[in-house]
């Protein structure tokens, strides 16, 4: 692992950022993003409703599923309202680990563990296809006798094949005792086929990381064996929205999210 960062290659944490309004970017990502904005402008849209969502989602299960510890794989850069802002301030002693190989993100991360005094943030140098060495490293920081909040946003479509995809999410869920939640969301083109599959093509085109679109069904794949929560695997927008949501807050997006218990 090297800090040094490579400003010639895009990543999709840093334009992800960049379709977020953040400023953790290059101009090869921001070139990247806009590119495949021009494609598919609703790209936009869908960075916004995932975040929403991911925010809804650890709220609720701080709140309500009592949980207070979160493996976020895949994070990204830090933003606003990231995993351990969102959960710890709906309680104090909450502990999040995330987990990321991009150095850009590593340095990021770096100026975020402080957390707050009750709680902890720490951050693991590990790859998603090593779930092994992801969990013996958060080990370092959670509890892994007692209920964890798995998060796999937005990375499982970088993984080739959804055979593989699954196993990855089967050993991660393996290492985590019963009462553990999957908080999952990903790319779909069931709603804007066409125009995401075209952008997505000059993604693969340009990026050393590849994503693949999914259906929803091999998207459902990942909640084997899983209690799935009302409303089920959905729109990230239309996944438990604020009762004063309208319009746009409704709009459904190609992306699907669920959360689901491990029993």
């Amino acid at each position: 692992m090297t800090d040094d960062l490579d400003n010639g290659v895009p990543h999709s944490a840093r334009v992800w950022n960049h379709w977020l309004g953040g400023t953790d970017n290059f101009t090869v990502d921001r070139a990247v993003g806009d590119d495949f904005a021009k494609l598919y402008p609703d790209i936009t849209v869908v960075a916004r409703h995932s975040r929403a969502f991911l925010k809804r989602a650890v709220t609720f299960l701080v709140t309500e599923a009592g949980i207070r510890q979160f493996l976020d794989v895949g994070t990204g850069i830090p933003s606003a309202e990231h995993t351990h802002q969102v959960a710890q301030a709906a309680a104090a002693d909450v502990k999040v680990v995330y987990a990321d190989n991009d150095p850009l993100v590593l340095k990021h991360a770096r100026a975020l563990l402080a957390g707050t005094p009750e709680g902890r943030v720490a951050y693991v140098d590990a790859d998603l296809n090593a779930p092994a060495t992801i969990v013996q490293a958060a080990g370092a920081t959670l509890d892994l006798t007692q209920p964890v909040g798995l998060i796999l946003m937005n990375v499982l479509g970088h993984v080739p094949g959804v055979d593989r995809a699954v196993a990855i999410v089967g050993e991660l869920l393996d290492a985590l005792p019963s009462g553990s939640y999957l908080i999952t969301a990903d790319g779909t083109d069931v709603i804007d086929g066409p125009a995401f599959q075209e952008a997505i093509a000059v993604w693969n085109a340009n990026a050393p990381l590849s994503y693949h679109l999914r259906h929803p069904e091999e998207l459902a794949r990942f909640l084997g064996g899983l209690e799935v929560l009302e409303p089920g695997l959905v729109p990230c927008s239309r996944w438990r929205p604020s009762p004063e949501a309208t319009g746009d807050d409704l709009r459904e997006v190609d992306e699907f999210g669920a959360v689901a218990r491990k029993p």
